[in-house]
């Protein structure tokens, strides 16, 4: 009797553990290159301007997930990746998560404003690193590069390259991180 309620409690448990996915184990598809680092690495405080040249800091955008884009509108694989940032955005974008985009270097704020009017992005802000500050700073050589930072505002993964982060496996993959971060 005792054997007919404990092994199916048993066989639930072990199958419930076998089923669930941590964050590393949904890093496929373009996930694959988000690299997660062995401990959370400091960001700079230097700052970085909006449209109207008002000063920003990333130390501004602490206390939730923030999916930092460095992009150009020059480079076109951001300008590819951008319309799935738009997107994921829109769908987990909220008070534990944002996607932040950094156009870094030589990006006029005409052809910003330009591409983001052409290419329908309307959840994405349109911060500027013109001097390229910040960008060497976080080590953030060839575009696009997308690091994520925790709610401390320290970075904990990098991915260089474009990505679909439209993709199934990009929205579960955030979304792990979301319910690890609830823990």
């Amino acid at each position: 009797m005792i054997r007919a309620v404990i092994l199916p409690v048993l066989y639930m448990a072990l199958a419930l553990g076998a089923n669930a996915q941590t964050v590393d184990d949904l890093r496929v598809g373009d996930m694959r290159g988000l690299v997660f680092h062995d401990a959370p690495v400091p960001v700079p405080d230097t700052p970085f301007i909006d449209m109207e040249d008002a000063e920003h800091r990333l130390a501004d955008l602490q206390g939730r997930y923030i999916l930092l884009n460095f992009w150009a509108t020059w480079c076109a694989p951001c300008r590819h990746e951008m319309p799935y940032l738009n997107t994921l955005q829109h769908e987990l974008g909220g008070e534990r998560f944002q996607v932040v985009t950094l156009a870094t270097g030589r990006n006029p704020p005409p052809a910003i404003r330009r591409f983001f009017e052409e290419e329908g992005i309307d959840a994405l802000p349109m911060y500027r690193d013109p001097g390229q500050v910040i960008a060497r700073e976080m080590g953030v050589f060839g575009l696009p590069i997308t690091v994520i930072l925790n709610p401390d505002g320290q970075e904990i993964a990098r991915l260089r390259g474009d990505a679909d982060w439209a993709s199934p496996e990009a929205m579960a993959l955030i979304r792990a991180l979301l319910a690890e971060g609830e823990g």
